[in-house]
C-alpha cells in the first residue's frame, strides 16, 4: 500500500491515541496535533479510507480504526528533515536538499515527538569554542525570534545563512557572535532568525 508521509503521520496519531485512550481522536484533535486545518485532516482521512488503510463506522463518533494488515513504521524512530549545510565560518548561500537525518539510523533507537525541528550539518570552525565542530549536526527549533545568547540559524540580508550566537545591541543592530577568536562578529541592521539551536549531534564512527 502506497502511503505518503503525511498519511502515515495520521495513522500513527490514530494508533497512539487509540492505544492510550481506547478510542480514536476527533478531527479537531487530529487537527491540533498535526497543526493543520480540519479540512486538511478530513481530506487525509478520506484518502486513507479510499486506500483501505482506515475504517470508519457510519454515523458513529470516534470510530476510526486502522485496517488489518497495515504496517506502520516504528513510532520510536526519530527523523528530521536535512535541509542543507550551514556555514560556521564565512556565510554560504542558503540551500535546501530533499533528504532527512534519522537519529535511529545514526545512533540507534530513540524515542521522540514530531515537532518543528530540523537538522543542519555544520561546515566550518567558527563555533568550536561552544562545542559545535565542523561536520557536526545541529538540531534547530524553527522559530522567527531569539533572545540574547541564543545560538541561531540566521538568514542575512544578502541571502546567506550562518550559525552564530545572537545579540541585539543597544543601538538596535544585531551582532552574530562566533565562538572562535579567529572569526570576527557579523554586525547587521537586521536579519531573519530561522531557528534556535536545541542540540548538537556528532558521530565518531
Amino acid at each position: 500500500m502506497n502511503l505518503t508521509p503525511k498519511q502515515l503521520e495520521v495513522l500513527e496519531l490514530i494508533k497512539r491515541h487509540r492505544g492510550s485512550h481506547g478510542y480514536s481522536p476527533t478531527m479537531k484533535e487530529l487537527s491540533l496535533e498535526l497543526g493543520v486545518s480540519k479540512v486538511t485532516v478530513f481530506e487525509r482521512v478520506e484518502a486513507l479510507i479510499r486506500k483501505g488503510a482506515l475504517h470508519r463506522e457510519p454515523n458513529k463518533a470516534r470510530s476510526l480504526s486502522i485496517a488489518d494488515g497495515v504496517d506502520l513504521p516504528d513510532s520510536g524512530a526519530v527523523r528530521f528533515p536535512l535541509v542543507g549545510r550551514i556555514a560556521a565560518g564565512m556565510p554560504i548561500e542558503h540551500c535546501q536538499d530533499n533528504d532527512s537525518l534519522s537519529l535511529e539510523e545514526m545512533f540507534g533507537p530513540r524515542v521522540g515527538q514530531k515537532n518543528q525541528t530540523f537538522a543542519l550539518r555544520v561546515a566550518g570552525e567558527s563555533m568550536k569554542d561552544e562545542g559545535i565542530l565542523d561536520g557536526d549536526y545541529v538540531l534547530v527549533q524553527q522559530q522567527s525570534t531569539a533572545n540574547n545568547g541564543d545560538r541561531v540559524v540566521a538568514l542575512l540580508p544578502d541571502g546567506e545563512t550562518t550559525l552564530k550566537t545572537f545579540y541585539r545591541e543597544n543601538d538596535g543592530r544585531i551582532r552574530l557572535q562566533p565562538a572562535n577568536p579567529e572569526f570576527a562578529p557579523i554586525i547587521v541592521e537586521d536579519c531573519q532568525v530561522q531557528g534556535v539551536i536545541t542540540g548538537v549531534l556528532r558521530s565518531y564512527s
